[in-house]
């Protein structure tokens, strides 16, 4: 050996990773305070501590910023684990009491709706005034969460739990509707409900629409 030290990558490496992580999530925050159009790649940059180029070099164009972003805001970390194969996941879709299914559903998606929702409100509104690069990331986001919830139905269809004559792609679009950005922005923060209410609303709604009667849960008797 020569006594020279080999150059370990491995931790500049994980600096980069840090940097960059760090760099979508003040961006999240960033387009959620101020919105994505007059938020600037300068802009997140400076809330970051790092260059205008340091981003670009990173992330390419703002609206590949704002995708990872969403992405490690909705997942909570940044490690490779596709959603459906995370433990909690894998948990929920053990449950073989079809209510109790739906009830778990429910609190998966309160609590990606509680990391991301304000994030997917600001895109909603910005796809609907016609902003190209948030017209595109909502249908992404979409079709995503459409196919999230085809595995619910198809899990429901498994456990033979669906109401009679329902068919799949109903059952789905019901879901779908109840579990929306839209419909947890009206109740969580237009009308004020708590999480728990939201959630528990939400897990008797999903029921009450795909579900026969015997295998609804019954609401909790009034006080």
């Amino acid at each position: 050996m020569d006594g020279r030290r080999r150059y370990d990558a491995s931790g500049r490496e994980r600096q980069a990773a840090l940097t960059r992580q760090q760099i979508a999530l003040v961006a999240v925050e960033q387009f959620v305070a101020h919105g994505y159009a007059t938020t600037s790649v300068a802009a997140v940059a400076r809330a970051a501590g790092v260059s205008a180029q340091t981003v670009y070099n990173g992330f390419g164009t703002k609206a590949r910023l704002l995708k990872e972003g969403y992405d490690l805001t909705l997942a909570g970390d940044d490690a490779p684990i596709p959603l459906a194969e995370r433990p909690e996941v894998r948990a929920l879709y053990a449950e073989t009491d079809p209510a109790a299914f739906l009830h778990g559903y429910a609190r998966l998606g309160r609590s990606l709706l509680d990391r991301v929702g304000a994030l997917a409100v600001q895109i909603g509104a910005g796809a609907l005034a016609g902003d190209p690069d948030l017209v595109a990331l909502r249908a992404t986001t979409d079709r995503e969460r459409l196919l999230g919830v085809g595995a619910v139905v198809c899990r429901l269809r498994e456990l033979d739990a669906l109401s009679p004559g329902l068919d799949d792609e109903t059952a789905r679009d019901r879901l779908w509707t109840l579990n929306s950005t839209e419909v947890w922005h009206l109740l969580t923060v237009t009308r004020g409900w708590s999480g728990e209410a939201y959630e528990d609303w939400v897990g008797q709604a999903m029921g009450d629409a795909v579900l026969p009667a015997e295998h609804r849960t019954s609401p909790a008797p009034p006080p």
